[in-house]
């Protein structure tokens, strides 16, 4: 099955770019193909990190009034 690409307009600061057309060539991958990777991985970690909240949602609130209070009772601060 063939994936159709589009096609976006991207701005990068100079030395950014540079960099990459760099690693681009001492890899033998396009520009595109990395930035299509880094933004992948980039939305992966995102995933891992909804996954986390959505797994904490059931935990109880904790106000940072009440920590700093707690915190001063126990003569921490």
């Amino acid at each position: 099955m063939e994936t159709k690409q589009k096609r976006a307009t991207i701005y990068f600061d100079p030395d950014l770019h540079r960099a990459l057309r760099l690693k681009a060539a001492e890899t033998d991958h396009s520009v595109s193909q990395l930035v299509n990777e880094a933004v992948k991985l980039s939305m992966a970690e995102d995933m891992e990190d909804l996954a986390a909240f959505e797994e904490r949602t059931a935990e109880p609130n904790l106000p940072f009034e009440k920590v700093l209070k707690d915190l001063k009772r126990r003569g921490k601060i």
